[in-house]
């Protein structure tokens, strides 16, 4: 095929030039493709065509130097992989071991927190579970960091014993940090079908269960099937419910709701009990933040990125490395 006139070939030094030409005023000297077209007398697309091309012959080369006190903490290949391996808007990989220790948490609130204020807006409603990794997040924003018209509990918290969750404790910090209205769910985790049923007709409850389905951003943690778990420790689940949700197969659970190492919701006893938002709601969500890590949630990690749970993942090096290793490996 022929050049066109108005997209020269490379067959001679000047029309090496130009290409040559067209990429320094782009990248070197912060023209707009416009402004080239116009220095160099050509149309804007043939001008885009040649800063493509330039690239694509090699004579572009892009280099990003870290500084050298922060070039081991940053895993930018990690993060990349992640994010093509499972089709991730974003992937944060922090450097301590996400052990579920009070340290590992603050990390990973650090980094939840980092990337939850950069997506809000204004005029958004976030959702959040409880459990330790959102304690942490919400801990961690800053003062008047990001703003959103209102902040909701995705799931029930109330059980049969003293258990402390941090819900009220995240509610209202997200609800002061980010100047936004504060809306509690006040239900247990799990109760009797017709009751759930009921809850959802009632009045009160109703309206935060709707705002929690319509949230525009989403921050959770994920479960494990364990007896480590904090739905164990707390007294939401017994040791049968664990057996009958380890024989179906489940890997994890989001707000109460269990799921199989695909991602899909397992069709336990609990399925109609639960009082939170549905994993088909989370998965439509736009925007869902997954702050967790460690060996003892990789499983349960891994199911939720699989299943499209997650359109951001922040977790610790360690995990991201299995991730990767799991699905590159199926």
């Amino acid at each position: 095929m022929n050049a066109s006139p108005l997209e020269p070939s490379v067959d001679t030094g000047q029309d090496l030039r130009l290409l040559v030409r067209a990429a320094t005023m782009y990248h070197l000297e912060g023209l707009t493709q416009a402004e080239v077209a116009g220095r160099l007398g050509l149309s804007r697309p043939t001008a885009g065509r040649l800063i493509a091309r330039a690239r694509a012959q090699g004579l572009v080369r892009v280099v990003i130097d870290a500084p050298p006190h922060l070039a081991g903490s940053i895993h930018t290949d990690e993060e990349r992989a992640l994010e093509s391996l499972f089709g991730l808007d974003e992937v944060l990989i922090i450097d301590q071991s996400a052990d579920g220790t009070h340290t590992g948490n603050a990390a990973l609130g650090r980094a939840g927190a980092s990337v939850l204020t950069r997506r809000l807006q204004a005029t958004n409603t976030l959702g959040f579970t409880w459990g330790p990794e959102t304690v942490a997040v919400a801990d961690s924003i800053g003062s008047r960091a990001a703003h959103c018209r209102r902040v909701v509990q995705m799931d029930g918290s109330m059980t049969s014993v003293e258990y402390h969750t941090g819900v009220d404790h995240a509610l209202s910090r997200f609800a002061e940090r980010l100047g936004a209205q504060p809306l509690r769910l006040m239900a247990p985790l799990y109760a009797d079908a017709d009751t759930v049923r009921a809850m959802r007709k009632d009045s009160i409850l109703s309206q935060s269960l709707r705002a929690a389905d319509d949230s525009d951003v989403m921050v959770f943690g994920v479960g494990s099937v364990s007896t480590s778990t904090t739905l164990f420790e707390g007294a939401y689940l017994d040791a049968a419910i664990l057996d009958e949700l380890a024989g179906l197969g489940a890997v994890g659970e989001i707000g109460g709701r269990f799921y199989d190492a695909r991602g899909v919701t397992v069709q336990s006893s609990l399925v109609d009990r639960t009082v939170s938002v549905g994993l088909d709601t989370v998965r439509a969500c736009r925007t869902t933040i997954l702050v967790s890590g460690g060996a003892h949630r990789q499983e349960s990690i891994l199911g939720a990125v699989r299943g499209g749970l997650a359109t951001t993942l922040v977790t610790d090096l360690t995990c991201a490395r299995w991730l990767i290793s799991q699905q590159k490996g199926q």
